[in-house]
């Protein structure tokens, strides 16, 4: 992308610890709800938390192995991905890194096997897959569909795989307190498609925004950053959601920046380049403000009142 400074190439960057919050905060939500329902084990928790950071990790790693070995990635755009373009690190490191992530990931699963059953192998066979094939073997994101598989993957799947590890059962709860925070985690993707939309345009991949016109794009980037509010505003009316979680409504003026952001993307290289950043601060802080309401309202509170 012209006018926006390359990062440095290295291991920080192909690992985007920064992008850790599409782990962490699905893993916060059921957790806290787990919590409320008496289900909790910190020992538990801690390992699906870790779990979850080794899955996202090992998605930043595959996904940048995928764009190289298929070209999209070269050195005429390589000012978010430079790693391998330049030859800082080597493609089959890379890879071998990504798959001992999810090697990892696995064998804390046998301790999730052995605590609640074989029914979790379900949240971690398409916890892999999501991770694993955005941009090799099933490929998404070249498919279009990565937006809805990070949606169900991350967004709804990790929260209710991370309840069902401590609790041992399904939560409708969960399910519904996850949606707001599962349509941020899919904005992320959407910007970084919306970023990157000429030249994923002129490398033939086709994301899901590439099929769009860069308007009609931008619209439903804007819309899955703002969706979430309603949503939560509902659940709270409805009682689903403790009133403790309008914490979240703090993040409106996140919201706010974000959108006067969008409105010089097309023609501001620097503006283009925070349509993601400005996602991840959003879904930070919406989804660590949420599940703080939620901890206060029903756990903290009634140990004090």
């Amino acid at each position: 992308m012209s006018g926006v400074k390359p990062v440095k190439a290295g291991w920080w960057n192909a690992f985007r610890p920064w992008t850790l919050h599409g782990a962490v905060v699905p893993v916060l939500i059921g957790g806290a709800v787990a919590y409320r329902d008496g289900g909790f084990d910190l020992l538990m928790f801690i390992l699906v938390m870790i779990g979850g950071c080794l899955l996202q990790s090992a998605a930043n790693l595959l996904n940048t192995y995928g764009d190289y070995a298929k070209g999209t990635d070269t050195v005429e755009n390589e000012t978010r991905s430079p790693e391998l373009v330049t030859g800082v690190l080597k493609p089959k490191h890379v890879f071998l890194m990504g798959a001992a992530c999810i090697l990892v990931t696995c064998l804390i699963g046998l301790v999730f096997i052995w605590r609640c059953g074989w029914g979790i192998m379900v949240y971690g066979i398409l916890g892999i897959i999501g991770a694993g094939m955005y941009t090799i073997g099933l490929s998404f994101k070249y498919h279009g569909t990565g937006q809805f598989v990070v949606f169900l993957m991350m967004g709804i799947l990790m929260p209710m795989g991370t309840y069902y590890v401590l609790t041992g059962q399904h939560s409708l709860d969960v399910l519904l307190l996850s949606i707001p925070n599962a349509f941020m985690i899919t904005a992320v993707l959407c910007g970084n498609e919306m970023r990157d939309y000429e030249e994923d345009r002129k490398a033939g991949v086709g994301t899901l925004c590439g099929h769009m016109s860069y308007g009609n794009g931008m619209r439903l980037y804007l819309f899955e950053n703002t969706v979430a509010f309603p949503i939560l505003l509902i659940l709270i009316i409805s009682g689903i959601a403790p009133l403790g979680c309008a914490l979240a409504f703090i993040t409106l003026y996140d919201l706010h920046k974000l959108y006067v952001n969008s409105r010089r993307a097309s023609e501001d290289p620097h503006a283009g380049f925070m349509l993601v950043p400005l996602c991840f601060k959003l879904n930070w802080h919406f989804g660590v403000l949420l599940t703080a309401g939620f901890v206060i309202q029903t756990i903290i509170l009634p140990m004090v009142i």
